[in-house]
């Protein structure tokens, strides 16, 4: 007979949103989780599991033995953002806030690792789970795999669960995923122009940075208009620019920040490409030099195509046909690339809030509240998603 996780995950809402609450309260970012680290170790090791630290701020476990390996994973880093919710439960940490709703997936994983402990028996396989951090920063999932969170025992796929808040269509409880490419890329580019400083009263003495870091601006955008396909989605933006001291001299050099995004492999490669030519070129043009340099990037993230589809037929069965969603490309970025990468993978977004249902504020923004109905939801699907993989493929 079938275990019923949404009925068990639905017994434990108070548990589930009060684990939310709490790790929501002491947001923290990038790989400095100590307090969110240490709750979630006490939470799995009252379960019955000996969670261990993998990499730098990363925790696994594993339920069940044998046959193939399933992976959870979530993540549970903040973001730098001053929240502005007025929730009781609003970050205590200065500048820091779960406002893309990691803390949501923590909190989810953590009940779906007590359920599947609870029906450890029935499992044809093994659930590891990955509770990653520094995804905002697009390194935590690169760590944990350096660090061999696929390894002993090795993983045979895998399954990623966000949430989405405040979109037109991100009704709560309903679940949207990608058939193949799911994620844009993400690239950061630092573009340092050098010239020459000179004052304006003798500008031909100088070569002016600024004049170059703007013409390298306009020509970058050509990249877009006229040597991409208008079909294939891609973004290019410069976010900042920084140069020069006073008005009446001559910058000798100019530094702008840059980002990326692109759905292909072979769009991304062509970009990063284009990017360096028409900057280095730019600034010979003007007698200057430019230096590009790749601060990070991602990958785009492209889902397995089987398994994306095998996973939403179980998330239909789970809650109903009408309620689960193919969607295209989604220009967001997301670090489990680096998993899909490795192993087959799903990616799939739970609605936790869509704008109908009052929800106005989405991803990164500091109004951003999460609809905590979605949390059972969330969490019965990363468990009955692990148990009938191993089920079906033992």
């Amino acid at each position: 007979m079938r275990f019923d996780y949404m009925s068990r995950a639905k017994q434990l809402r108070e548990e589930i949103i009060a684990n939310r609450r709490a790790i929501h309260r002491y947001a923290e970012i990038g790989f400095e989780l100590e307090k969110t680290v240490a709750f979630v170790m006490e939470q799995l090791s009252s379960y019955g599991y000996q969670p261990r630290r993998v990499g730098k701020a990363g925790v696994t476990c594993t339920a069940g033995k044998g046959g193939k390996v399933f992976l959870l994973r979530g993540d549970m880093d903040a973001l730098p953002l001053t929240e502005d919710t007025g929730l009781p439960y609003a970050s205590q940490c200065p500048g820091v806030m779960h406002a893309c709703g990691h803390d949501c997936h923590t909190a989810m994983l953590l009940a779906a690792a007590k359920m599947l402990k609870e029906q450890e028996d029935r499992l044809e396989g093994a659930v590891k789970f990955m509770f990653q951090p520094a995804e905002e920063l697009l390194g935590g999932a690169v760590d944990m795999i350096q660090a061999g969170i696929l390894e002993n025992p090795k993983v045979d796929a895998g399954m990623g669960l966000h949430v989405m808040v405040g979109n037109e269509t991100s009704k709560t409880g309903e679940v949207f995923y990608a058939n193949g490419p799911a994620n844009f890329s993400g690239d950061a580019v630092t573009i340092r122009v050098r010239g020459r400083a000179a004052h304006g009263s003798t500008p031909e003495a100088g070569v002016d940075a600024i004049t170059i870091a703007a013409h390298i601006v306009i020509a970058l955008q050509e990249i877009l208009a006229r040597e991409i396909n208008s079909m294939q989605p891609a973004v290019l933006i410069v976010g900042t620019i920084h140069g020069g001291t006073t008005c009446n001299t001559l910058a000798g050099e100019a530094v702008l920040e840059c980002s990326c995004r692109a759905a292909t492999h072979e769009t991304r490669a062509f970009m990063k490409r284009r990017i360096k030519e028409i900057a280095e070129g730019t600034a010979k043009t003007f007698r200057g030099e430019a230096e590009v340099e790749y601060v990070y990037g991602m990958p785009p993230m492209v889902n397995d195509r089987e398994l994306s589809d095998e996973i939403g037929g179980y998330c239909a069965e789970l809650l109903s046909p009408e309620k689960v969603h193919v969607i295209p490309v989604s220009n967001g970025t997301e670090d489990f690339t680096a998993v899909a990468a490795q192993i087959p993978t799903a990616f799939l977004h739970l609605g936790a809030g869509s704008k109908e249902q009052g929800h106005e504020f989405s991803m990164h923004h500091p109004k951003m509240v999460v609809d905590e109905d979605a949390l059972p939801i969330g969490a019965a699907l990363y468990a009955f998603t692990a148990e009938k993989y191993l089920t079906n493929h033992k």
